[in-house]
Parts: structure tokens; C-alpha cells; sequence
């Protein structure tokens, strides 16, 4: 069974690189009808925080990417740790060693001055000294000293490296935690993880945890290491140009299934398609179609594409997601409109909820603003006649809808023999105090029965003797 993990270091937010890796995974395990796990890499004791984990946890649930086992924390894992450790010890495949700081330092000060690469001496490799209560005491792997490595990267091809680039790797430390390239190896081999699926900055970490499965006598996974997501530019993320917190797309008003949409897109294609399903991409993605060069943000796209949902997703659904940014405009949702309704109202002026949200806030609150220069040129002897025969219209419906409100303003239009345009203007004006919203019956049906007509009162009272 095709076992994938994600394996985050909480020492900040879950960002957009982080995503696409746990979408990967997700996928790959999905679509092969195997497991996906969490797992969060806490072990680092000064950078790992409570609030980095909740984080995490929120932002993996905000995205739908559910997980068939975890959280699992490597904290509460390391007496695993030490048991496998000390079996490495007892095998030979590793050892104790007590060199100082300033011993380490000193050997490392001697390879830079005869040009060679700074790496660990060998010094206690064959000593085979015993365990002793000593505050320098490490167990270090006794990497082999000849050979290469090899494996076949599912996204980069074929990667061979040499054993003499690497040195004896501390794996257990003194103060009772792991090192990361030991952990992930007993965590991986412990959950049955089949394929690791992780960025290409681990790309060196990877020869040195195959040797230590291989020392473990364990079957080595299969590895794919997913190239870098670089800002519009061509240069590296940072929080400015993209490297935001996952929330923080929610917070903008983005849907959470356009951005994983977008996320499967920055790496992997299929055809010319663009938009995706979770039923699609489950069906579709494989690993081996991963492209193995760097991606590129682009803000435009990703903004296009969340309209595409805005407008094809049922307007009930969008909604849902739709009240949480009213909320944050301070709104009260029991004051304006359906939510399911001011989607179908904006979504086709809009690529965000948060700007659905904020344009959705005159339905919600009184009018106590106006545009002076739509008053106006709006607001005139010319518009007494369209607003009283509109309101008079608008007063007698029995059915308040969408469509009676656009019957009825119709009707008003023909009964004064006028454009709908000379109608929708002062309307327009009076209902938002602006010149510019949706179509007008949406406009008028969204303010409801009793606030259109006490805006259009208002309205009636701006008009010039």
C-alpha cells in the first residue's frame, strides 16, 4: 500500500511551499487508494512553539487535506529513538563518541587549513568505546567509507553520490533527542512510509538516511524531491513576495479548493487543462509528471482562477465560506442579504471574497454615505418620476425576488415610456449612493423590501426643489 507523509517542522506558520508538498503527498497517496500521514518534526526544543502546531493543524483542515493517521509528534517518539540507536551501537553500525566543542573545533580549523572539506575525523569510528555519563557523549553513524550512493529521484531521475562526501553523522545526541536525518529514517520505517515527498533542498539528506536504512537493514523507499516556488521575478520567496502563511490566501479571500488547484498546477500539468476538480487531480496526479524545474508565483492567475469558482461552484457552498469575511467587515449577517445571494450578485465582478465581502457591506448597514458627484448627476428633477414610479412598483409586491424586482422595474420603465438605464441610474444612487454595483435588480432585491423603499425615500429628499 502506497503510505505518504508530511512532516512539517513547526517553527512557523504552514507557507505556500509547504502546501503543494502536503498536497503531493496527499494525491499520490489518494489516487493509489493508500495513507496519508501527518506527522509534525517538533524536535527541535528552542524554534518549535504550540502556536506554530495550531497553525498547522488549522491550515491543513482549511485546505480539506485530511490525514488518515496523526498528528504524530516525534517528541513523544524518543525513547524509539534511543532504542534504535543504541541497537545501531550494539550492531556496529554505529558508536559512541566524546569529543569537546573545542575538540570538534580544532580538528575542523586543521581540515580548512590544509584546504580540505571540514568533516568528522573518524577519531572514535573503531575505538569502540562504552557508554559513560559524559556531557560531549553523541552516537554517531559509521557511514560506510567507500561506494557511492544511488537512487532513482521520481521527479529528478537518476542521483549518485560518493560516500567519501560524507562523514560520520552525529544521530543521537547527549541531551536525549534525535538529529533529523536519524529521526525521519526510524519515523519513516516505523509508519511504513512508501514514498517521501519533500522539497529539493533535502536532496543532500537523502544519501546519508539511505545508508542508514540500508545499515538497519530496511527497505528504502522511494524518494521525490520537488524543485523550489520562486516569486513573479525569478528569485527566491520571502514574506513579501508570496512566502505568506496558508491562512493569510484564506484571509485575502481566497477559496481554499481554488488555491490547491493552483498549488497542483505549479510543478505538474496535464494537457492544456487548467482547472481541476479534487476528483480530477486525485485521478490524475502521479509523481513521475512533476516537472523538475522551479515554479513561478503569479498572483494574476491564481486570481483568475479563484474566479472560476466563484462563478461555476454552487452559490449556497461559496456562501458558507463567503459569511466568514462578512464577519470580519464587522457585519452582521442577520441584518443584510443571504450570503448564497451576494455571490450570485458579484461573483462576476470579483476574483476575491474579501472583495465581495466589502463591496457586500452596503446591504448590511445603513446608507450614510454618498457619493456627492453621483448625487449630482443623478439625483435631479429628472429622476423624481423613475424613483416615485419605482417605489410605488416596488411597494406593491407581495413576492419579494430577484425576478419580481426586476418585473417591477421593468414595468416602471415602460409606464414612463423610459430607458432602463434612465430607471437603474438614480435607483443605483439611492440604493448604494454610488454610481456603480451589480445589475439593478440584484442591487434593489439585495437591500430588501423595507430598506430599498426607506433608501429611496431618503433619496427622493436629495432632489432639488
Amino acid at each position: 500500500m502506497t503510505r505518504t507523509r508530511f512532516a512539517p517542522s513547526p517553527t512557523g506558520y504552514l507557507h505556500i511551499g509547504g502546501a503543494r508538498t502536503a498536497l503531493y503527498c496527499w494525491l499520490e497517496a489518494r489516487r493509489a487508494g493508500g495513507q496519508f500521514i501527518l506527522r509534525i518534526e517538533d524536535t527541535d526544543r528552542e524554534r518549535s512553539t504550540q502556536a506554530a502546531i495550531d497553525a498547522i493543524l488549522e491550515a491543513m483542515d482549511w485546505l480539506g487535506l485530511s490525514y488518515d493517521e496523526g498528528p504524530i509528534y516525534q517528541t513523544q517518539r524518543l525513547e524509539r529513538y534511543r532504542e534504535v540507536a543504541e541497537q545501531m551501537v550494539a550492531a556496529g553500525t554505529a558508536y559512541y563518541a566524546y569529543e569537546t566543542r573545542d575538540e570538534l573545533a580544532a580538528a575542523r580549523d586543521a581540515a580548512l587549513a590544509a584546504k580540505e572539506k571540514p568533516r568528522y575525523n573518524g577519531a572514535y569510528r573503531d575505538r569502540n568505546e562504552p557508554y559513560r555519563d559524559d556531557p560531549n557523549r553523541v552516537i554517531r553513524f559509521k557511514n560506510p567509507l567507500g561506494g557511492t550512493v544511488v537512487f532513482e529521484d521520481k521527479v529528478k531521475g537518476r542521483i549518485e553520490i560518493a560516500n567519501s562526501e560524507l562523514d560520520d553523522l552525529v544521530i543521537f545526541r547527549a541531551d536525549g533527542y534525535p538529529t533529523y536525518n536519524f529521526a525521519v529514517v526510524v519515523d519513516d520505517l516505523d509508519m511504513r512510509i512508501t514514498d517521501v515527498v519533500r522539497g529539493d533542498d533535502h536532496v543532500n539528506n537523502t544519501p546519508r538516511q539511505i545508508n542508514i536504512y540500508e545499515a538497519l537493514g530496511a527497505p528504502v523507499p522511494h524518494f521525490a524531491h520537488l524543485p523550489m516556488i520562486l516569486d513573479s521575478e525569478g528569485a527566491k520567496l520571502s514574506k513579501r513576495t508570496g512566502a505568506a502563511d496558508v491562512m493569510q490566501y484564506r484571509d485575502e479571500g481566497y477559496l481554499p479548493h481554488a488555491l490547491l488547484n493552483y498549488l497542483v498546477r505549479l510543478g505538474w500539468s496535464h494537457g492544456d487543462q487548467e482547472i481541476f476538480s479534487i476528483e480530477e487531480m486525485t485521478r490524475l496526479f502521479q509523481l513521475v509528471d512533476v516537472n523538475s524545474s522551479a515554479s513561478r508565483l503569479d498572483a494574476a492567475k491564481l486570481g483568475w482562477m479563484n474566479q472560476q469558482y466563484l462563478k461555476s461552484d454552487d452559490p449556497a457552498e461559496v456562501g458558507k465560506h463567503l459569511e466568514w469575511h462578512l464577519r470580519q467587515q464587522g457585519l452582521d449577517l442577520a441584518a443584510g442579504p443571504a450570503p448564497a445571494d451576494v455571490v450570485i450578485a458579484l461573483r462576476d465582478r470579483v476574483q476575491t471574497l474579501k472583495d465581495m465581502a466589502e463591496r457586500a457591506a452596503v446591504w448590511y448597514r445603513p446608507l450614510q454615505t454618498y457619493d456627492e458627484a453621483a448625487v449630482a448627476k443623478h439625483l435631479n428633477a429628472a429622476a423624481q418620476a423613475p424613483l416615485s414610479e419605482a417605489r410605488a412598483r416596488l411597494t406593491a409586491l407581495a413576492v419579494w425576488s430577484a425576478d419580481s424586482v426586476s418585473a417591477a422595474l421593468h414595468e416602471a420603465a415602460e409606464a414612463l415610456g423610459l430607458g432602463m438605464g434612465k430607471v437603474a441610474q438614480p435607483l443605483r444612487v439611492a440604493i448604494t449612493g454610488t454610481q456603480v454595483s451589480p445589475d439593478i435588480s440584484h442591487t434593489v432585491y439585495l437591500a430588501g423590501q423595507a430598506q430599498a423603499l426607506q433608501r429611496i425615500d431618503a433619496a427622493l429628499t436629495k432632489i432639488p426643489a
